[in-house]
């Protein structure tokens, strides 16, 4: 496509981006696939959360430690008629690795968007009034601006962080330490990951929940098989309904734990390390944008409508647009990529807006956990509502002949869909490749697919893809 002669209107650039993560780099290439003159503005170290100190890093360690778990189960490996003794690893080595992999992905991301013509600006970017764009003393202008600044790891009060005995997960990825006995401060997708990678590695795990249940952000069915495989078989002990009330770094690590409804200290913990696993929250702190009126939300989001163009007052502000964890609407690095592309396909003339229904989750533990779309009791919530009546059901690893020969029988899928007309609504899965196996489920929510055509696709045998196909044959032989 043409490039457009920006300079005769004015502009330095037809679109900048300030913040080179998963989001913004895939806006980029996506924009200047399209034609448009593009410049992207990083203070840090290209890929953002995801490449440095997120999805990469966490993905390299679980995928060490899991082979270490593997090579360590001799059971298993026994019925497989496989005998390995004295399994060893090198932590300085294991962690090499990952680095290895985010230096790799981090020079590739770097590499493409200089061999697609996009500009890359180092330094802190700032809006600094309509259509205009610091970095130190230099100013650039452009026809749109795309905000991406991402998000940083929440500490809640309470909690002293010194990096070394009480750390996030930014420094819990560097693997400098293999703690004896380690709390974990929630049960989310960050949490259980690194209590499959630090379990796998011979340390002791504590994990503590606020909440009145673990994993509460899991379907409750995917949630209590998970909690008696990735927790109950592992040498983690819980503590739940507590909260970590003051945690004090230093050896030992002191955690006071506090009844989360009476907030009265209830026990005191003495551990060798302590990570804090509490969440995310939005980096969006001194980017300029009172300079065009815009006040962040109580939470630090970035107000924005469903085309993701930034609000002022609840009214839109011409040429400018978020995307990415900043947002609050979905704070996964896939998602912001799929933001960027509509924002850059909205920008050209072609509106579009993301399907959040459809958009995967994982958690890559061993085995896997993913899902799309609704839980249940939302989907009997939006029944309520729209009139019909959910229906639910599951199929088991154990009965699928490639997790039989895998030896990787433990897990489920559930698929909740409508009565009335099989619209699949929502799926969660435990298993082997469930990560993988998900994104057959989100395409069939993305089309609104019903059970009753699902039930009739033909999946390679043997494959672990037949637990899915299972699903939709027994949902319709309840119908």
């Amino acid at each position: 496509m043409q490039l457009k002669n920006k300079m005769v209107q004015g502009f330095d650039f037809d679109l900048v981006i300030i913040g080179a993560g998963v989001g913004g780099h895939g806006a980029a290439l996506h924009a200047v696939n399209c034609g448009l003159k593009v410049a992207i503005v990083e203070v840090g170290e290209m890929g953002g959360t995801c490449v440095n100190r997120g999805c990469i890093p966490s993905k390299a360690l679980l995928a060490a430690s899991r082979r270490v778990r593997e090579l360590r189960d001799a059971d298993n490996l026994k019925a497989l008629g496989i005998q390995i003794e004295n399994v060893t690893f090198d932590r300085q080595a294991l962690a090499a690795y990952a680095t290895n992999i985010v230096n790799k992905i981090r020079s590739d991301m770097t590499n493409s968007l200089k061999r697609q013509g996009v500009e890359i600006i180092k330094g802190w970017g700032q809006v600094v009034g309509p259509q205009k764009v610091s970095i130190g003393d230099k100013t650039i202008t452009a026809e749109d601006i795309i905000l991406a600044p991402g998000s940083i790891p929440w500490v809640p009060p309470g909690i002293e962080i010194d990096g070394k005995t009480v750390f996030t997960s930014d420094d819990a990825l560097k693997l400098e330490s293999l703690p004896p006995w380690i709390a974990i401060i929630g049960s989310g997708y960050i949490g259980l990951e690194f209590a499959d990678i630090y379990t796998a590695l011979g340390c002791e795990v504590t994990i503590i929940e606020a909440l009145d249940q673990l994993m509460p952000t899991f379907d409750p069915d995917i949630a209590k098989q998970a909690q008696r495989v990735l927790i109950a078989a592992r040498d983690i002990e819980t503590r739940v309904g507590m909260m970590a009330k003051k945690v004090t770094p230093g050896e030992p690590v002191v955690i006071e734990l506090a009844d989360t409804k009476t907030k009265e200290v209830v026990e005191i913990l003495e551990v060798d390390a302590c990570l804090v696993a509490t969440g995310r929250i939005p980096y969006t702190q001194n980017l300029g944008l009172e300079s065009v009126g815009i006040e962040l939300d109580s939470r630090g989001f970035i107000p924005t409508n469903e085309y993701m163009a930034v609000l002022a007052g609840g009214e839109v502000v011409p040429h400018l647009w978020a995307i990415g964890d900043a947002t609050g609407k979905l704070m996964l690095a896939h998602a912001a990529s799929a933001q960027g592309i509509a924002v850059v396909e909205t920008i050209l003339g072609r509106p579009r807006i993301v399907d959040y229904r459809s958009i995967p989750a994982a958690a890559f533990t061993h085995p896997e956990i993913s899902f799309v779309g609704l839980t249940e009791s939302a989907a009997k919530e939006l029944g309520k509502t729209e009139g019909f009546e959910v229906a639910t059901v599951r199929s088991y690893f154990k009965g699928n002949s490639k997790a039989l020969a895998e030896g990787e029988t433990e897990g489920l899928a559930k698929v909740i869909y409508r009565q009335d007309n099989g619209e699949v609504l929502g799926v969660h899965i435990l298993g082997i490749h469930a990560a993988d196996l998900i994104h057959e489920a989100a395409y069939a929510i993305a089309h609104r697919q019903s059970v009753r055509e699902l039930a009739f696709l033909v999946h390679t045998h043997p494959t672990v893809s037949e637990v899915l196909d299972e699903a939709y044959k027994r949902a319709i032989a309840l119908h």
